[in-house]
C-alpha cells in the first residue's frame, strides 16, 4: 500500500497519509498543490505531540476514532449490546483508480469491515462516504457512520441556513469557535431549515473574496452536518444520516453505507463554491440539456376549481405568452375537493373529469404545449379509499397514529404492498396518458414515521423506498421529467436530485422574497434546476403588490414559469408578460450554462446577481430598499474577462421598472439602448453607477463582447 495518495483534479488537491496502520488522515484538502513530496508535506505540518489525551499525537482520520485517543465526535457510533462501542480499525487495502480512492478496513474484536470511498468529481469538488458491515454474529446496532473533512486554522467564521415554510434557505453566520456546530434534520425530509451548505471560511468572506470549504449531507430523510473544532488545533465539517433509535441493526453479513458528503474548496469566495458545484451538476450524463421549457402551473390560477371550460382557456393563454408545458396540480384525483381527503386515491375523478384527463391533454398537445400533473405519493388522507381498506399501511408508533398535518398521514412504503399499489398507480397513469412531466410533493414532516404494527422507526426505510420508487419509475418512463417539490422548498439535496430534474425552490413566489431564496438556493443547484414562477400581481402567500417587470425579473433566473390566472389578465400585461418569456427564451440558454456571479454591494438596498458566459452575460441589478446614497454609489460587475471590450447597456423589456421612463427621475447618461463600451478590467474595477430604483424593482443589464454580433 502507498503511504500517501494525492489526487488533483480542477484546481483541487486532496492529500491522504496512509501510513497507518489506523484509518488515513486527510493532510491537506484546498487548493492544488502540483507536484510535491507528500511525505515533506506531512512533516511540514505535524504538530508537536504536546498536550493530547494519549501520548505522542492524536491522529484524526476521515472517521475519528476514540481508540486513537480523538475525544471529539467520533465517525462510528454504535454497539453489540453494549460491547465494542469504540472501533480501532486497522487498514487492509487501499484502491485507487484515477481520482478515486477506496479505503479497507477491519476491526477483528469489533467484528466490522470498513469501506470508505473519496473521489474528486468534475469542478473540483470532492465527495466521500463510507460503507460499514458487521463480520460477527449477533446484531450491531449502529447509531451514526459520519465522514469528517478538515479545514485549516484560518476557516475561522461558519454560515449555514435556517428557515422555514415561505422562507427557505435563510443564511446565518457565527463564529467557528471552540467546540461542536451540530445542525440535526429530524422532519423525515431534507427540510427548510436544513444546514443546506454549511461553509466555513477566512474572515469576512464574502461573494467574492475569502477562501471557503463548503459540505452537503446529500440524504432527504434525517441528516446531521456537524463543525468541530478543539484547542488541540483541528477542525472539521462533517456530515452523515441521523439514525433513530434501532433503525440500523446490522446481522452477520449485513451493511450499511452513509449518505455522500460533497466538499467544496472555493480560493476566492461563495461563488467559487457554487462556481463547483455547478460544474459537477452539469457534468452529470443525467443533467437535463434541452432547453428548458417555460411551464404553467395552474395552482395558484383555480386551486382546486377543476372546470374543462376553465382550464382551457388558461391553457390557451398560457400557449399565447409562450408557455411550453401546461401543468395540472392538486384536485384531479378521487375525493379531492380541498385537502382533507383523497389523498391516495390515484383514480381520476370522474365527478370533475367525467371522460378522464384525455379531454383537457388533447387541448393542451394541441397548442403545442406538454403535459404534467401534480402527485404526492408518499402521502394518504385518513378520509380516502386507501386509509379505509388498509390502515395498515399508515406510519405511526405501534397502534397509535402520529398527529395529522393538512389533514393527513405518511404511507409505508416500506410496506410491500404499499409500494406495488403506489408503483402500479402512477405506472398506470403515465403509460395511459400522454404525461410529461410530474410535480412530486411532499407535504408533511414525518412525526413519529414508524412502521405499524412493530412500531419501529421507519425514517430511514422509508427514505430508502421513496428513492426506490422514483428509480423504477424513472426506468419504466425515462422520457418523464420529475420535479422535486415539498410543501415548497422542503426537499432539495443533492441524493433527491439524482432522480429529479427540478426542485421547487418555495412555495412563495413574491419577488422581494425570492431574491434572497433563489441566491442561496443557487448556492449549490444551478439555475436550470430551480422552479421560478411569474405570479399574480398580488402575492398569494405574503399579500405584497409588485409591477410584472418586478416578478419576471426575478423568474428569469432560474426555469421559469408562470402560476397566475391569465384567463383574467388584461391584454397590456399579456403583452408584457409575452415579451418577458420571449427574453428568457433568447437567454436561457446563457442562463443555463454560464457562470453565476454575485456582486459585493457595499449598499445593503442593492443586490446584483448575473450570469456571465463566453459569448454574452446578464446581470439583474435590484432594490430591496430605499438607498442611503442619493444617487446610489458605482457598483461593479464580476466575473468578465478583463481583456475583452464589452458593450454595456439595459436589457428590454427589464430597462425600464414599472414601464415608465419618469419612475427614474432624471436620465442616466448609460442607460440608453447605446450604452458604453468598457474593458472587463474596468467594469471590474471602476464600474458602473447604478440608477435611483424605487424598492423592489429590477434592471437588467446585457453585457456583450464588441466582437460578437448583437
Amino acid at each position: 500500500m502507498a503511504d500517501f495518495v494525492h489526487l488533483s483534479r480542477d484546481g483541487v488537491s486532496l492529500v491522504l497519509d496512509c501510513r497507518g496502520p489506523s484509518l488515513p488522515a486527510i493532510v491537506h484538502w484546498g487548493a492544488a498543490l502540483g507536484p510535491v513530496d507528500e511525505a515533506e508535506l506531512a512533516l511540514a505540518a505535524a504538530p508537536q505531540p504536546i498536550g493530547f489525551s494519549a501520548d505522542g499525537t492524536v491522529r484524526v482520520s476521515i472517521l475519528p476514532e476514540q481508540s486513537a485517543g480523538w475525544l471529539g465526535r467520533p465517525g462510528l457510533a454504535g454497539h453489540r449490546d453494549g460491547r465494542a462501542w469504540s472501533s480501532a480499525f486497522v487498514v487492509s487495502g487501499i484502491d485507487r483508480s484515477g481520482v478515486a480512492v477506496r479505503i479497507h478496513a477491519l476491526d477483528r474484536e469489533a467484528g466490522l469491515e470498513l469501506t470508505a470511498d473519496l473521489e474528486l468529481l468534475p469542478g473540483g469538488v470532492l465527495r466521500a462516504r463510507a460503507r460499514l458491515r458487521s463480520v460477527a454474529p449477533g446484531t450491531y446496532w449502529l447509531e451514526h457512520l459520519m465522514v469528517f473533512l478538515p479545514v485549516p486554522d484560518h476557516a475561522v467564521e461558519l454560515l449555514d441556513f435556517t428557515g422555514h415554510h415561505l422562507r427557505e434557505r435563510s443564511p446565518q453566520r457565527t463564529a467557528f469557535t471552540h467546540g461542536l456546530r451540530v445542525r440535526e434534520n429530524r422532519t423525515g425530509r431534507t427540510g427548510y431549515d436544513s444546514a443546506y451548505v454549511l461553509c466555513a471560511g477566512t474572515a469576512g468572506f464574502a461573494n467574492r473574496s475569502g477562501q471557503v470549504w463548503g459540505v452537503h449531507t446529500a440524504f432527504s430523510g434525517g441528516a446531521r452536518t456537524i463543525a468541530e473544532r478543539d484547542y488541540h488545533g483541528h477542525a472539521a465539517l462533517g456530515g452523515g444520516e441521523l439514525l433513530l433509535p434501532g433503525e440500523v441493526g446490522l446481522g452477520e453479513g449485513e451493511s450499511y453505507t452513509s449518505p455522500w458528503v460533497y466538499g467544496v474548496f472555493g480560493a476566492a469566495g461563495l461563488d467559487s463554491v457554487s462556481g463547483r458545484f455547478h460544474t459537477w451538476l452539469r457534468s452529470r450524463p443525467h443533467h437535463p440539456t434541452r432547453p428548458r421549457p417555460v411551464v404553467v402551473n395552474t395552482w395558484e390560477a383555480v386551486y382546486f376549481d377543476h372546470d374543462l371550460r376553465r382550464l382551457t382557456a388558461l391553457a390557451q393563454a398560457a400557449a399565447a405568452v409562450g408557455a411550453e408545458r401546461f401543468v395540472l396540480d392538486d384536485g384531479w384525483f378521487g375525493s379531492r375537493r380541498d385537502d382533507t381527503s383523497g389523498l391516495g386515491d390515484w383514480q381520476v375523478s370522474a365527478d370533475v373529469w367525467p371522460d378522464g384527463l384525455g379531454p383537457l391533454i388533447t387541448v393542451v398537445r394541441g397548442l403545442g404545449m406538454e403535459f404534467g400533473l401534480w402527485v404526492e405519493p408518499e402521502m394518504v388522507n385518513p378520509d380516502s379509499d386507501l386509509a379505509r381498506a388498509h390502515p395498515d399501511w399508515i406510519m405511526g408508533v405501534g397502534h397509535r397514529l402520529p398527529p395529522a398535518a393538512r389533514s393527513q398521514q405518511v404511507l409505508d412504503l416500506h410496506h410491500p404492498d404499499a409500494f406495488r399499489y403506489v408503483l402500479g398507480r402512477l405506472d398506470a397513469l403515465l403509460t395511459e396518458n400522454d404525461i410529461a412531466y410530474l410535480k412530486w410533493d411532499h407535504n408533511r414532516d414525518l412525526v413519529e414515521a414508524g412502521h405499524p404494527g412493530s412500531g419501529r422507526a421507519g425514517v430511514h426505510d422509508q427514505t430508502l423506498a421513496a428513492y426506490r420508487l422514483l428509480d423504477e419509475l424513472r426506468a419504466r418512463h425515462p422520457g418523464v421529467e420529475i420535479e422535486s417539490c415539498s410543501s415548497g422548498g422542503g426537499r432539495v439535496d443533492l441524493e433527491i436530485l439524482e432522480r429529479t430534474d427540478r426542485v421547487w425552490a418555495s412555495d412563495c413566489i413574491d419577488a422581494h422574497e425570492r431574491v434572497a431564496i433563489q441566491r442561496w438556493t443557487s448556492l449549490l443547484i444551478p439555475l436550470e434546476l430551480i422552479g421560478s414562477h411569474v405570479g399574480a400581481a398580488t402575492s398569494h402567500t405574503t399579500h405584497r403588490a409588485l409591477p410584472l417587470a418586478t416578478r419576471a425579473a426575478s423568474a428569469l433566473f432560474g426555469h421559469l414559469g408562470i402560476e397566475w390566472d391569465l384567463s383574467a389578465v388584461t391584454a397590456d400585461e399579456r403583452a408584457e408578460l409575452a415579451a418577458w418569456i420571449a427574453l428568457y427564451k433568447e437567454v436561457r440558454g446563457l442562463l443555463h450554462t454560464g457562470t453565476l456571479v454575485h456582486g459585493d454591494v457595499a449598499d445593503p438596498a442593492y443586490s446584483l446577481t448575473g450570469v456571465v458566459g463566453e459569448s454574452d452575460a446578464l446581470f439583474a441589478l435590484t432594490a430591496t430598499a430605499t438607498s442611503v446614497s442619493y444617487p446610489p454609489g458605482v457598483l461593479t460587475l464580476p466575473g468578465l474577462d478583463p481583456d475583452r471590450l464589452y458593450h454595456v447597456r439595459p436589457q428590454p423589456p427589464g430597462d425600464v421598472p414599472d414601464g415608465n421612463a419618469a419612475a427614474w427621475g432624471a436620465a442616466l447618461p448609460w442607460c440608453t439602448p447605446q450604452g458604453v463600451r468598457l474593458s472587463g478590467r474596468a467594469l471590474g474595477a471602476s464600474g458602473l453607477r447604478p440608477p435611483v430604483l424605487y424598492p423592489d424593482r429590477v434592471l437588467l443589464v446585457r453585457v456583450t463582447p464588441t466582437e460578437v454580433a448583437e
